[in-house]
């Protein structure tokens, strides 16, 4: 049996810039190793849910359906004749993503599907465009299978493994985040409000809320400026600043977002805004899944947030530049 690589595809998520990307601000998507996915053989020496694989590999034959109705330089870029023979034999792909949480389960199954499936130019290398912004465009073509319109963001995350900022005019470029060791205090995470979310009638409500000058001065005069400044201040490691800056959003999402926030997370994302140690906003669309936390604080933060029985996940440990 010809045997899939052992190569994991991570999750994302995307720190800043969900909803008002839409409107051309900058978006600053991450890879989150923490969950991640597979393809794997049924019954080839592995012990998983055998409902579940078998549930993912129709999902693979529906997927397979989609890419075969896709324009031809699409679908020629791809084996798709031996995506369906490993379809055949047991083909599925085992993830401990979670589905409707933001987190990009399809995203990385596609970018599997594009790592493995790929046809070979020349050089002996995956004949995919080497643009980020073309690539990114091939993958919404995949995805969309997925959620019917794709940006195609989250399996470039996916599938090029490193930290990429979006600008305006489809502008793609990969950024460092500075990083440090995992006991220090300066820290992003996640935390999980139990349900999932349904992205679809949420960006249809947030588009709907546009056409008013009430929501759509305030996103484009006060989210805006402060989504783009708060990426700046975290790549240039200033996390003073930052911290005023997530304060100013997490504001504004509870103000003018509150549809997109669960209510059981609503007074744990207020305690954050009372007491300045931790600041709450949304990972993705919102409705449900993860949402996103940051805080100076992380020990103390983390025993508070466990302790109202809110699971909490650590994303990053960030460092602070400091001027010589």
């Amino acid at each position: 049996m010809n045997q899939p690589a052992r190569q994991l595809f991570y999750s994302k998520i995307m720190l800043f810039g969900e909803y008002s990307i839409i409107l051309n601000s900058k978006a600053l998507s991450v890879p989150f190793s923490h969950f991640n996915g597979q393809f794997a053989f049924m019954n080839d020496d592995r012990y998983t849910d055998l409902d579940f694989a078998e549930q993912s590999n129709r999902h693979l034959k529906g997927f397979l359906n989609h890419v075969e109705r896709l324009p031809h330089h699409i679908k020629s870029m791809f084996n798709l004749e031996k995506f369906k023979q490993e379809i055949g034999i047991g083909l599925f792909f085992e993830s401990n993503i979670p589905e409707s949480y933001g987190l990009g389960s399809s995203g990385a199954l596609v970018a599997a599907f594009a790592t493995r499936y790929a046809k070979l130019n020349n050089s002996g290398q995956a004949g995919l465009p080497s643009d980020l912004p073309q690539l990114k465009t091939l993958f919404s073509q995949l995805e969309s299978y997925f959620h019917g319109t794709s940006s195609g963001i989250d399996p470039l995350i996916c599938y090029v493994n490193q930290p990429l900022l979006l600008s305006g005019n489809n502008q793609i470029e990969p950024v460092h985040i500075p990083l440090k060791k995992s006991e220090d205090e300066d820290a992003i995470f996640i935390v999980n409000t139990k349900k999932p979310g349904k992205t679809a009638p949420l960006v249809e409500h947030f588009m709907d809320k546009l056409k008013t000058p009430e929501f759509r001065d305030p996103v484009m005069n006060e989210l805006i400026p402060a989504t783009n400044k708060a990426i700046d201040l975290l790549l240039n490691g200033d996390l003073p600043a930052f911290f005023d800056i997530l304060r100013i959003i997490s504001h504004f999402q509870l103000t003018h977002f509150k549809e997109m926030i669960p209510e059981t997370i609503r007074p744990l994302w207020r305690q954050g805004l009372e007491t300045g140690n931790f600041y709450l906003k949304l990972c993705g669309s919102g409705g449900g899944g993860f949402v996103l936390g940051f805080t100076r604080q992380y020990k103390q933060i983390r025993h508070e947030i466990s302790k109202q029985m809110h699971d909490i996940i650590p994303v990053y440990h960030m460092i602070q530049k400091t001027s010589i």
